[in-house]
């Protein structure tokens, strides 16, 4: 008598799910009226994006004045959550893109989300560099054209100017490819809806058919618009650090703010990625397919590039010490011992620390841990680029003009507006499109059932072929 044979891996989708089940558990949030847990938050974000608009009008009327930048603090909190909001935009195109590349098919369950996350991060990303000039009108200046503008022409020296093409670049890319992995499952929904909702489903499905060409040529374009996107991964974040490391003062004039930059960006996006996906997995009732197993497989990530970040704060403050430069020893002294030490300290603890929770499978496990653990670690993240930006400029050269930066009100709404874009995107992103990819679930299916050997595996292998010849 053999002995039973266990389960070789964890499934991804539960519930012995048919294709006409996932057809009708995915699109079920775009065709039934909104919750009342979806309208509480949607109010909620439309609200701050309401005092968002009034706080960028204000700025705009008054000045920049109306910020507390000063001659030694040039960049506060706009530049800060600048960078903090490129970071969060990192984790869309890394599950996307590389993941699909190297065949993991974990990623299904939460890549259309963390595409559309992308999209919106980098929306709320730009908005601050073009408020920062002060005169938005003039923000047509950072574009090179043919034009008689003489020495107004743009810099191509300036690594303001490569975040210009590279955010750009990035935004383009990722844009398409959300798009693209979105038309099947807009035809889906397509062949559902009815009247007026059908026309409009019809529009954005341009037309797709779901025949053996359509796949093919969607498949190739999918692979293609992956392998442009997986540089970006890393040339954005990289481009972003270069704000600061070709810079000269002390603190920021460092080789490894790129490598650095790219880890802590895509250590936050996947902490935002699970901040959201943990609410949308219950507020519709997704938990066979955003599984256990996915967010175990996203903590295992945070822990991996968290601890590459601790590491590239414990090689600055190396560094540092056997420099033997004093300015840039004072910079790191400064910043564990200065003015902001609290702003450090909330660095290291929500960066460093709490991420090593997830060395215990129990707690990659453990919903609520994930929860609070993915808001820790943006707060973290946040903390960081303030620590790098306001912590380095308070304190320069000449002690006669420090100074001490402290955000105004309006500083404060502009970035609380910027969530409830944000999440005003995202919430209504929900309701009009499949918020996980349909198509892509269904090709896993039957993977889904192959990795069950042991006593479930005949039901799983009956919900693959009861329906095995249903079309998308």
């Amino acid at each position: 008598m053999s002995a039973p044979i266990a389960v070789i891996r964890e499934p991804l989708i539960n519930g012995g799910k048919t294709y006409h089940d996932i057809t009708e558990d995915i699109c079920a949030p775009t065709e039934r009226a909104p919750s009342v847990p979806w309208v509480i938050g949607f109010i909620i974000s439309a609200s701050f994006l309401a005092f968002y608009v009034f706080c960028v009008l204000w700025t705009i009327w008054f000045g920049i004045g109306t910020w507390d930048l000063n001659r030694t603090v040039g960049w506060g909190w706009d530049i800060t959550n600048f960078v903090w909001w490129v970071g969060i935009g990192h984790a869309g195109t890394l599950i996307s893109a590389i993941l699909l590349l190297f065949r993991q098919k974990w990623r299904t369950g939460v890549n259309r989300a963390a595409e559309a996350m992308t999209i919106f991060a980098v929306m709320c990303a730009g908005q601050f560099p073009l408020i920062h000039m002060g005169r938005l009108w003039l923000g047509f200046f950072i574009f090179p054209y043919p034009n008689t503008r003489g020495p107004l022409w743009v810099n191509f020296n300036s690594p303001l100017l490569w975040d210009v093409f590279a955010i750009s670049t990035y935004l383009t890319v990722s844009l398409l490819f959300w798009y693209t992995g979105l038309v099947p499952d807009f035809a889906t929904v397509r062949d559902r809806a009815k009247g007026f909702r059908k026309k409009v489903y019809n529009v954005l499905s341009f037309g797709w058919t779901g025949s053996a060409k359509h796949w093919q040529r969607w498949e190739s374009l999918s692979l293609v618009l992956a392998g442009l996107a997986t540089p970006l991964v890393l040339s954005v974040h990289t481009i972003v650090s270069f704000d600061f490391a070709t810079s000269v003062i002390p603190g920021w004039h460092t080789t490894i703010f790129p490598p650095y930059f790219v880890a802590g960006a895509i250590f936050s996006g996947f902490a935002m990625v699970l901040t959201l996906m943990l609410v949308v997995r219950k507020l519709f009732k997704l938990q066979d397919y955003i599984t256990i197993a996915h967010i175990e497989s996203m903590n295992t990530v945070i822990l991996v590039t968290g601890t590459i970040v601790g590491v590239a704060y414990l090689t600055e403050l190396f560094v540092a010490w056997y420099s033997g430069y004093l300015p840039e020893q004072w910079a790191f002294y400064n910043r564990v011992f200065g003015p902001y030490y609290w702003s450090y300290i909330g660095m290291m603890s929500c960066n460093v620390l709490s991420p090593q929770l997830f060395w215990s499978r129990k707690m990659r496990r453990n919903i609520t841990v994930t929860f609070f653990m993915s808001i820790f670690i943006n707060i973290g993240m946040w903390f960081e680029r303030f620590v790098i930006i306001a912590t380095t400029l308070a304190r320069d050269y000449l002690p006669s003009s420090w100074s001490y930066y402290t955000p105004t009100w309006v500083e404060i709404g502009i970035f609380a507006g910027t969530l409830g874009l944000f999440f005003t995107l995202f919430l209504v992103f929900c309701r009009v499109a499949p918020v996980i990819a349909i198509a892509e679930v269904k090709s896993i299916l039957k993977t889904a059932g192959d990795q069950y050997t042991g006593p479930n595996a005949k039901h799983h292998h009956h919900a693959h072929d009861e329906h095995k010849t249903a079309a998308h």
